[in-house]
C-alpha cells in the first residue's frame, strides 16, 4: 500500500517563491510507485489549497487563476493520519479531499521554516520530515544558533545582536556599542531570514547605519558580525538525524561580483533581471569545491557536529566561511530546509533525488516511532479536586 505524502510549500514569507520552486523539484522527484502525492500550497495569507494544478510550475505566474483550479482545505486530525477537508464544505457529500500519512514541508523563511509550521504539524500526530520545532527555531535565529554551536565547540564569528526597536530609540548608542566591539568592515543581517535577504557589508559608520536601516525592515532583531576580508564560502549538506549523519560533497558558490552572495546569485544564477525555475540548483558554483583534503575533512566534521548539536533531522545545508588570511574555518549558518533540498550536492555524491526523498521520509518515520514511545500526558485527579474554593486560589490551591 502506498504512503500518502503531503508536500507543504509557500507560506507567508519573503522566500515564498523560492519555496514554490524547491517544492516543485521535490514533488517531481518523489517516486510515484511508492507514494501518493498530495501537493499543499500555502498562500501568502496562510490559506491552504490542494489540487493537481499545483504540480505545474508555469501556472504560478497567475496565482488567482491557479487557485480557481484548486480546492481550499483545512487540516484535520484523523484516526491514524491527517485529513484535508474542504474549507467551504456543503451540507451533502464528503468533505474529505485527501488524507496524509506523512508531511514533507518544503518551505523557506519566517512563519514557516522557523518552527511555526512544524509546531502546527505536531498537533496532528503524524510524522513530518525535517527538523522539529526547536531545531527549526534555532536554525532560523542566527544569534541563538551561534550560542548553541559555541557551547558545542563549533567555531563561529563573534557578533553583536540587538532589537530593531532598541536601535530606532537610541541609534547612536547602538552604533557606538557595535564600533567598540567590532572593527570595520562588518556584515549586517536580519537575525531570522535566509536567501541573503537584507544582508549588507558596511565599511564605515554611514554604511553601517544604512545596512541596519535595511535589515531592521525585515526583522525585529539585527545581527552584526566581523566581515572576513579574504573570504571563501563553502557549503555542505548533511543527511540523517542525531544518531547517524553523513556529509555530501562540498560546493563553492560563485558571486556575481559583490561582497556577498545575494538573492540573485543564489536563485537566478547571477543573472540580474532574469527569472529562473532551477532554484539553488541553477546558481553558479564549483562542485566539488576546490579545497585541500584537510580542509574538506575539517569542514565535513564541523558540519556534522553542527547538524547533531542542533538536533536536526532529514536534510540540511550548512554554510561555512574560510578566512584565507588566517586559515580559520567558521560556521556561518544552517539552512534547515535548504533551497532545492540540496539535491544537486547529493547527486554529486551518488545519491539520486528520489533516493534522497526516500531517506528524508525514512528519518521522519524513525523520529515519529521514537516519539510514540514517549508520554505526553500525566494521570492526575486534579480537576476533580478543583472545587469552588480553588477558583480563588488557582490551580496550586488544589494541592493544599
Amino acid at each position: 500500500m502506498k504512503i500518502s505524502v503531503g508536500v507543504l510549500f509557500g507560506g507567508n514569507s519573503v522566500e515564498h517563491e523560492v519555496s514554490v520552486i524547491s517544492a516543485s523539484q521535490a514533488m517531481h522527484a518523489l517516486n510515484k510507485e511508492k507514494y501518493d502525492l498530495v501537493p499543499i500550497y500555502i498562500t501568502k495569507d496562510s490559506r491552504f489549497y490542494t489540487g493537481e494544478a499545483l504540480l505545474d510550475i508555469k501556472k504560478y505566474k497567475d496565482i488567482p487563476a491557479l487557485l480557481n483550479e484548486c480546492e481550499e482545505v483545512i487540516l484535520k486530525k484523523g484516526a491514524s493520519c491527517a485529513e484535508l477537508v474542504k474549507a467551504k464544505g456543503g451540507l451533502f457529500g464528503s468533505k474529505t479531499v485527501a488524507k496524509c500519512d506523512i508531511f514533507v514541508p518544503v518551505v523557506h523563511g519566517t512563519n514557516v521554516e522557523d518552527g511555526t509550521l512544524q509546531g502546527y504539524l505536531e498537533m496532528f500526530g503524524v510524522p513530518y520530515a525535517g527538523c522539529d520545532v526547536t531545531a527549526s527555531a534555532l536554525g532560523m535565529d542566527k544569534y541563538a544558533m551561534k550560542c548553541v554551536l559555541r557551547d558545542a565547540g563549533v567555531n563561529v564569528l563573534d557578533a553583536v545582536c540587538f532589537y530593531s526597536r532598541e536601535y530606532f530609540k537610541q541609534s547612536e548608542a547602538v552604533v557606538e556599542s557595535i564600533e567598540s566591539k567590532l572593527a570595520y568592515p562588518v556584515i549586517v543581517k536580519p537575525v531570522n531570514l535566509g536567501s541573503s535577504v537584507g544582508i549588507k557589508v558596511a565599511r564605515d559608520r554611514d554604511g553601517l547605519i544604512e545596512a541596519i536601516d535595511e535589515a531592521a525592515t525585515f526583522s525585529h532583531k539585527v545581527l552584526v558580525e566581523r566581515a572576513i576580508e579574504k573570504l571563501r564560502e563553502v557549503n555542505c549538506s548533511v543527511l540523517g538525524d542525531y544518531e547517524e549523519a553523513m556529509a555530501s560533497v562540498l560546493e563553492e558558490p560563485v558571486s556575481s561580483g559583490g561582497d556577498i552572495l545575494d538573492f540573485v546569485d543564489k536563485y537566478q544564477g547571477g543573472r540580474k533581471g532574469e527569472g529562473s525555475t532551477k532554484g539553488m540548483s541553477g546558481s553558479s558554483r564549483k562542485v566539488p569545491a576546490e579545497v585541500t583534503e584537510d580542509q574538506e575533512k575539517a569542514i565535513k566534521e564541523m558540519c556534522i557536529t553542527t547538524f547533531k548539536a542542533l538536533n536536526c533531522n532529514g536534510v540540511a545545508r550548512i554554510d561555512v566561511m574560510i578566512d584565507e588570511a588566517s586559515g580559520e574555518i567558521f560556521v556561518n549558518e544552517i539552512n534547515t530546509i535548504p533551497g532545492s533540498l540540496s539535491f544537486y550536492l547529493w547527486e554529486a555524491a551518488g545519491v539520486k533525488f528520489d533516493e534522497l526523498m526516500d531517506k528524508i521520509i525514512y528519518f521522519a518515520q524513525k523520529r515519529h516511532r521514537e516519539r510514540e514511545k514517549l508520554s505526553f500526558s500525566y494521570d492526575t485527579n486534579l480537576l476533580s479536586e478543583f472545587g469552588a474554593r480553588s477558583l480563588k486560589n488557582g490551580a496550586k490551591g488544589a494541592k493544599n
